[in-house]
């Protein structure tokens, strides 16, 4: 997961990586510092000794501390704040170096390119910096050569870093967005296992209720066929906990002539007269399971919610529709999530779903492809 590093900014987990990697490669290139720290030891300035060599050990502490400080402080001018205190510090040490000072402005540049500020005052800065350097070195009496090589290696470094540093950005930022697709395949696949537990279950429990309140009127009646109906029961919820089962682990699979069969126990068990179609040919294949889905939730919702009496079911090679002459829509929306959730699936497979008030009188779901 992400981390958050200042008022919101996120930071990816590459990036503690990238920091440990920039303490190496910056502090091994400290050795750069060396022939200045020569410079300041060959003064005959007492002073010059200590106060050079502090300068120079703060310098250096400054410049392994510019990522950190940048990766920390939101974008802005406030990142260039280690190059500034850099820049500062080598003019510092002009009274016993003299123009030699641009040898450190090398590391100057890199803060600034490492600064993550945007791309073209980032360039003008290490543009501004290099020319400095020839025009001190020009000023300082150091011959072309020198001049123009002291200005190409901070130029040529800090574009280099500069470079680098966006590489590492967009691929912190690929990483970011394959953890933020990772969570969403996630999060898609749990909508997708709860809607069909909820599907499977809703239909299922609904039919073993009206099968045990049937039993249980069979049972005080003293009818033997109370024990067919606990026998049907105990098959159905081994069914549901099977279908559940396959559902978690992405192995379900509904047909629409298997739907139309338990639709028909389960309308029969309710006392609700079935009109169902005699052939499912006419279904494309491809279209085969979501009117499976559209039966089951539909006939589902006329079990528990219509009060019908009779129930039909229609299907052609465009459409399935199941309608009742129950007591119709409510005008109230529904708190459930049977016909949202069916709603969802239906758009998802490209087609559309209309809900309304049927022919018969009562409620009707309508899906068209």
């Amino acid at each position: 997961m992400s981390e958050m590093t200042g008022p919101g900014r996120v930071r990816a987990p590459g990036r503690r990586s990238f920091t440990r990697g920039w303490f190496i490669g910056a502090g091994l290139s400290l050795i750069w510092t060396f022939p200045t720290l020569v410079s300041i030891w060959e003064s005959p300035d007492p002073v010059a000794h200590a106060v050079g060599t502090l300068i120079v050990v703060v310098f250096a502490a400054v410049f392994l501390a510019s990522v950190p400080f940048a990766r920390r402080t939101p974008s802005g001018w406030r990142r260039l704040i280690p190059a500034a205190v850099m820049f500062a510090l080598s003019l510092s040490l002009a009274p016993w170096i003299g123009g030699d000072v641009r040898w450190m402005w090398t590391f100057v540049g890199v803060a600034v390119a490492v600064s993550s500020v945007a791309r073209r005052p980032t360039w003008i800065l290490v543009l501004l910096l290099s020319a400095s350097s020839f025009i001190v070195g020009t000023w300082s009496g150091a011959d072309t050569f020198t001049n123009v090589l002291s200005s190409a290696i901070i130029l040529s470094i800090s574009i280099m870093m500069l470079s680098f540093v966006q590489n590492i950005t967009t691929l912190e930022r690929l990483r970011a967005t394959q953890e933020q697709v990772a969570e969403l395949a996630a999060e898609r696949e749990r909508s997708r296992v709860a809607r069909d537990v909820h599907d499977i279950l809703g239909h299922s429990l609904t039919v073993i209720t009206v099968k045990a309140e049937l039993a249980g009127r069979l049972m005080d009646a003293g009818s033997p066929a109370a024990r067919d109906e606990i026998a049907q029961i105990e098959q159905l919820s081994r069914g549901a906990l099977a279908d559940v089962r396959a559902t978690v682990h992405g192995y379900r699979g509904v047909s629409i002539s298997g739907e139309l069969a338990a639709a028909r126990a389960a309308l029969e068990s309710a006392g609700v007269a079935a009109e169902l179609p005699g052939s499912t040919d006419s279904v494309p294949s491809d279209r085969r399971e979501l009117a499976g889905w559209v039966v089951r939730e539909a006939v589902t919702n006329v079990v528990r919610h219509a009060g019908a009496s009779v129930c039909r079911v229609s299907l052609d090679g465009r459409s399935v529709e199941v309608a009742d002459d129950g007591c119709g829509p409510s005008g109230v929306p529904s708190s459930g999530s049977g016909l949202p959730g069916l709603r969802e699936r239906v758009e998802t497979a490209g087609a559309r779903m209309t809900v309304g008030r049927s022919d018969l009188g009562g409620f009707r779901v309508r899906v068209t492809w």
